[in-house]
């Protein structure tokens, strides 16, 4: 599926005509077409509430433009600005201007009003470790583990990851990326590791940018002789993240080489790290006697981490991402909640690969809450005393919220319902079959609630889903794209597809 097979030959250039398959010709006919389509019009009296309307409110996200959320159970995950049973939250332009009960019209004036009634309002959710370009993979491995099935299928050097091109990068970004903006989850750490060449990287970030969501971008080894890992970090900075006013940036995703994180902070982006083994633990507490184990790390699964590694982690300052559904279905070991609370960590949550699971963060949060009380629960039961606390379902929202927003270093933008961030905001359902009659608004998101719930989402201001749907999204297209880039990888790897298949073929690939 390579660009140069896409624009070869009469046969490829009709069915790039009918369907739309280059970036451009996607990014023109999905977003830019329908986008427009949408969003046509615009005023500068108040307009009725927009719940009653079936268009999104026009222009949203631009500057001078107000959007006022009337009348919702607002949960900021901001301490200091509140939680509210019924509040407003005005929003100008990208940024969120103010919050709390009954704004006035005077301070609204202009604004476009949207009906929060039934609307839990909060900040987005944040994925802090999701390797994207697998989603044109899902749920291929569903059953697998991680040695023996996914390090060998997936990500080995004759594994599946070998045989993906450009635009197939490209495909799974942009899809993993609508998935989530439709399931809630408005910005991610991405670590697509497929930069075999600079044209795989820059397809992964066009991916991306496509999509419109907020997103770090960590730059990943590839395989081959065109990879440019790591030294390709220095122009991808220059080309794609020389601002810090765009919803991407960068952030180098290595392995524990000093070599590799030095060359990280030379070019001033975050680095990101697994540590998944006691091999893994001991490399980083050798980094760590070095003093290069700093605030500007991120440290994924934290399996298996010391006494030692846990303080040298929180004493530097470092971030913490627990995914605990893959941690526990494909055997890295118990997800590390208790210890992680235990150093004084507020750990943040990821999703990790679809190759063998849902990248919905409901899913992710519930896991979370009954991981941590169930070992908890069996202290209890063996008769421990002075136990730590329950963890409780407003621990788990700010989890996957600010927490989030402060591991991917974009806190001071993001994960809060602050007035001064930038308005990634999400609307959930709370009148909806699942969870009607609401009792409790945390509970219901952590304890009840899906991905059906999620009604509306703006990131930086502007609306991406309205009414439960996506916004400016050809999903037919899309669907076309994803089914053509998932079998030209599997073609190429001689991978046999087989839809009744519930355990990856072992001895197929790897």
């Amino acid at each position: 599926m390579s660009r140069q097979r896409l624009h070869s030959g009469k046969q490829n250039k009709a069915q790039d005509h009918e369907d739309g398959t280059t970036r451009r010709r996607f990014l023109q006919s999905s977003t830019a077409g329908l986008v427009a389509g949408a969003f046509a019009g615009g005023a500068v009296l108040p307009e009725p509430l927009a719940a009653q309307r079936d268009d999104p409110p026009a222009r949203s996200g631009e500057n001078g433009r107000r959007i006022l959320l009337r009348g919702g159970i607002v949960l900021s995950m901001d301490r200091q600005v509140g939680d509210f049973e019924r509040a407003d939250v005005l929003i100008e332009g990208k940024k969120i201007l103010g919050v709390g009960p009954n704004i006035q019209t005077g301070q609204a004036s202009g604004a476009a009003v949207i009906d929060a009634t039934d609307r839990i309002v909060m900040p987005g959710m944040i994925d802090t470790h999701h390797h994207q370009y697998q989603a044109v993979l899902r749920a291929i491995i569903a059953d697998a583990l991680l040695t023996a099935d996914y390090n060998r299928v997936i990500n080995n050097p004759n594994g599946l990851n070998a045989f993906y091109e450009p635009d197939d990068g490209y495909i799974g970004e942009l899809l993993a990326s609508v998935s989530q903006i439709r399931a809630g989850v408005t910005t991610c750490v991405d670590l697509s590791q497929i930069s075999h060449s600079p044209a795989h990287s820059d397809a992964c970030i066009a991916g991306l940018k496509e999509s419109g969501r907020r997103a770090v971008f960590g730059f990943s080894a590839g395989l081959g002789p065109a990879n440019k890992f790591p030294q390709d970090l220095v122009r991808l900075k220059s080309q794609y993240f020389s601002s810090e006013d765009q919803l991407l940036t960068l952030a180098l995703h290595a392995g524990l080489d000093r070599n590799n994180w030095e060359l990280a902070r030379q070019t001033g982006v975050p680095i990101v790290s697994h540590v998944t083994n006691a091999m893994a633990v001991a490399q980083l507490e050798t980094l760590g006697r070095a003093g290069l184990m700093r605030d500007d790390n991120e440290y994924i699964h934290c399996i298996r981490f010391t006494e030692t590694t846990w303080k040298m982690a929180r004493d530097t300052g470092g971030k913490i991402s627990i995914a605990p559904v893959i941690e526990m279905t494909e055997g890295h070991g118990t997800p590390p909640f208790q210890e992680a609370l235990d150093h004084g960590f507020r750990p943040s949550l990821s999703t990790d690969v679809e190759t063998s699971m849902t990248a919905d963060m409901f899913t992710v949060m519930r896991t979370s809450f009954a991981v941590q009380r169930m070992l908890l629960n069996e202290r209890v039961a063996r008769g421990e005393q002075n136990l730590p606390l329950w963890l409780t379902c407003r621990d788990v929202l700010e989890f996957a919220t600010i927490e989030g927003a402060r591991t991917a270093h974009l806190d001071h933008k993001v994960g809060s319902l602050t007035p001064g961030k930038e308005a990634d905001i999400i609307l959930l359902r709370a009148d909806d079959l699942n969870v009607f009659p609401l009792n409790n608004a945390p509970g219901a998101i952590v304890t009840l609630m899906d991905t059906s719930n999620v009604d509306t989402v703006f990131i930086a201001g502007k609306v991406m889903v309205w009414r439960g749907r996506l916004v400016g999204v050809d999903l037919a297209r899309l669907r076309r794209l994803a089914d053509r880039a998932r079998d030209g990888i599997l073609a190429r790897a001689k991978y046999p597809k087989n839809l009744l298949q519930t355990c990856c073929p072992r001895g197929t690939a790897g």
